[in-house]
């Protein structure tokens, strides 16, 4: 029986899963069966968020609900390579479309480990394979929402919890996010989660200073608009200057 019998007859389909089938192709599936072999999944039950590079999907486990990221084969490749080119803990990488998108998964994995290890709050990851990210799901009943579709009702007190995490992130993880925005915050029931470590480097990457000013300014603005007065070149030297 083919995979995509297999897909077809049930094994990942839930409603509303067939009109993500181009996401789960021949080689993703097999790497999602396989996970399912090794019980780390039992099954993908539905999307939680649909993107050019990557999808997420809500998956069924016997230790309950689990997120699983898939990062698209169609996935810009030549852009993560750019980006992982310089990071230290890349070098002698292949220059090859599977292997840099693998890779590009197995990056974000570590990245999650070391911000855990860090007490940073992400979400913990749980096993990685190919292009294949399974780490734990935010939320209760529905997944927690991104920042951009909160509505605050104390917004100085999820910033100073969520500069409190930023700095976890870089004085102790020893790592930048990169890409920080309200699209890759989520708000746990009043705290923050960060998510989205796939950019996050090393603080001897290149230009990192750059990158977390980058980061800061997008926050402040983010709360800005939520009231909170904040400067970003001041909470910067509040923060991260070195004193």
């Amino acid at each position: 029986m083919s995979y995509k019998k297999d897909y077809e007859r049930g094994i990942l389909r839930k409603e509303g899963l067939e009109a993500y089938k181009d996401v789960f192709d021949d080689s993703t599936l097999r790497g999602i069966f396989r996970l399912i072999s090794q019980g780390v999944i039992s099954k993908i039950v539905g999307p939680i968020k649909i993107g050019k590079e990557a999808n997420v999907f809500v998956a069924e486990s016997s230790q309950g609900k689990k997120a699983v990221k898939i990062y698209r084969v169609s996935s810009n490749f030549k852009k993560m390579y750019d980006y992982m080119a310089p990071d230290p803990r890349f070098t002698g990488m292949k220059r090859n479309k599977m292997s840099i998108i693998y890779s590009w998964a197995r990056k974000e994995y570590r990245n999650l480990l070391k911000a855990r290890e860090a007490g940073v709050s992400v979400p913990t990851p749980y096993a990685v394979y190919k292009n294949i990210l399974v780490m734990e799901f935010i939320g209760d009943a529905e997944a927690a929402p991104q920042l951009n579709k909160t509505e605050f009702h104390h917004p100085e007190e999820f910033y100073e919890m969520l500069i409190s995490n930023i700095k976890k992130l870089v004085q102790d993880a020893k790592l930048v996010h990169g890409d920080l925005s309200a699209f890759n915050v989520l708000d746990n029931d009043g705290r923050p989660v960060i998510i989205d470590l796939s950019h996050a480097v090393t603080l001897a990457y290149p230009n990192v200073a750059t990158l977390l000013k980058r980061d800061m300014n997008a926050i402040c603005t983010f709360f800005n608009k939520r009231g909170v007065k904040l400067d970003s070149e001041e909470e910067w030297k509040k923060n991260f200057a070195k004193k």
